[in-house]
């Protein structure tokens, strides 16, 4: 499965891993800090005066070690090479001190193999899950399954010439120097047991991992294709999104078009074009979304938008008015730039409305869509329209207007009323508001 990640997918992965290798470093770097005041404080059992105490060279070289190992894993240099080696360092370290035991105290080398300390090996292996790779897991529980019986071994053949005698007494094996064959076999399976049973586990630990990463990247990815609001609703969501799910809202909806664009797009090659079209939208939409907007949907060169739909808004037809607004500034400052570059500068229409609207989930099961639907939105794109006949950059409802007032909203610019106006495929007449870029074209400058 993990051959077909993408490259981006897989980066994303080696950095969970370089961030475990992290928290590996300080958990030992910690351990090594409690071990080392646990032994400064603790009664010592060794006989007094014992010139040889292995534990305190021991935690030097170990810290010196991981010092360095942790340097390499925040400046990203610790490779699956090093963290091999570190695993196989990290159990040889504590088999050697378990080995050096029968030199401090000066008994046989059985006398080690009844060390407790054997019960770190645990966690060294424990630790080798923080990076979801049950070869790590493998590495430090086969180095520790061999390292105890390289001990067993070297104990069973005694030293200088002694052989110490093997049992089968449980209680000879706690209160003598006798070995007992069965007791470290046990020690070895236990090893190799919780070994085998961590991989396993840290395969399919692995699996959900590249599941989860991978689902997030296509998820962020996803998320681009939704307004923010929507893409947080179906993060946030207890049930699966369905067809037929909708509420109604009062809202603003704003309908944004490019003049001339068709036949301007005759005269582009498809990547100059949509390269342009990113070029404009890229300057509308930040504008849109800074006022609470949410887009709805990209129509070629047209822009629909709404305000307190996809989440209530009490101030919708304010922050409608606003956008509207900073659209203009907006739309102005780039035509303006593009005629310095000798580039096509096209004029940008837009109209506004408020009313009630629905809200929801529209299409089939295999594609589902969020959308607003109702009167309004058929309004908002008829004034789009419009504005052409009335030869102005903006149009409004003055309903929408004067709602907007009462919500807070003080235009900037000057306000043109249009009492009246025929509206081709609406009954009634519509008194209608232009704002105009007059004053705000003061601001711009």
């Amino acid at each position: 499965m993990e051959a077909t990640l993408s490259e981006r997918v897989r980066h994303r992965i080696e950095q969970q891993q370089a961030a475990s290798e992290i928290i590996v470093g300080w958990i030992q770097a910690g351990a090594i800090v409690f071990f080392a005041v646990v032994y400064a404080i603790s009664p010592k059992a060794f006989p007094p005066g014992t010139r040889f105490e292995p534990v305190p060279w021991t935690l030097a070289i170990y810290a010196a070690f991981t010092a360095v190992r942790i340097i390499l894993a925040y400046r990203g240099r610790l490779n699956n090479s090093l963290v091999a080696i570190s695993t196989v360092v990290d159990i040889a370290v504590l088999m050697i001190t378990i080995w050096t035991f029968h030199l401090q105290y000066q008994a046989p080398p059985a006398l080690y193999l009844k060390a407790p300390t054997l019960m770190y090996v645990f966690i060294l292996i424990a630790l080798r899950t923080l990076r979801f790779e049950p070869r790590y897991v493998l590495i430090a529980g086969g180095c520790g399954a061999a390292g105890w019986l390289t001990l067993f071994i070297f104990a069973a053949a005694g030293s200088g010439g002694t052989m110490p005698l093997f049992t089968h007494s449980y209680i000879d094996y706690v209160t003598s120097y006798k070995i007992l064959r069965g007791a470290e076999i046990d020690k070895i399976l236990s090893i190799l047991m919780v070994t085998a049973i961590l991989a396993l586990a840290l395969v399919r630990a692995r699996k959900l991992l590249v599941n989860s990463v991978a689902e997030a990247a296509a998820a962020t990815d996803l998320a681009r294709f939704f307004a923010p609001e929507i893409a947080t609703r179906l993060r946030r969501i207890e049930v699966d999104p369905i067809a037929g799910q909708g509420v109604r809202r009062e809202a603003g909806i704003l309908s944004v078009d490019m003049r001339g664009f068709t036949g301007l797009s005759h005269g582009m090659s498809p990547t100059e074009l949509i390269a342009f079209l990113g070029e404009y939208q890229s300057q509308l939409v930040p504008v849109i979304q800074r006022h609470h907007g949410s887009i709805d949907k990209y129509l070629g060169d047209g822009i629909l938008a709404s305000f307190g739909a996809v989440a209530p808004n009490a101030n919708y037809a304010a922050d409608l008015c606003r956008a509207m607004e900073q659209l203009m500034v907006t739309t102005q400052s780039w035509r303006l730039e593009r005629q310095e570059r000798g580039l096509p500068a096209p004029l940008i229409g837009m109209a506004g409305a408020t009313g009630e609207v629905v809200f929801g989930t529209v299409g089939h099961e295999t594609r589902l869509e969020y959308t607003v639907i109702g009167e309004v939105v058929n309004l908002a794109a008829k004034l789009e329209k419009f504005t052409k006949r009335e030869g102005v950059p903006t149009l409004l409802t003055r309903r929408s207007y004067v709602l907007a007032v009462a919500q807070g909203y003080q235009p900037e610019g000057t306000i043109e009323e249009r009492p009246g106006r025929s509206i081709e495929g609406v009954a009634d007449p519509v008194d209608l508001v232009s704002l105009s870029m007059r004053r705000l074209e003061t601001k711009v400058n």
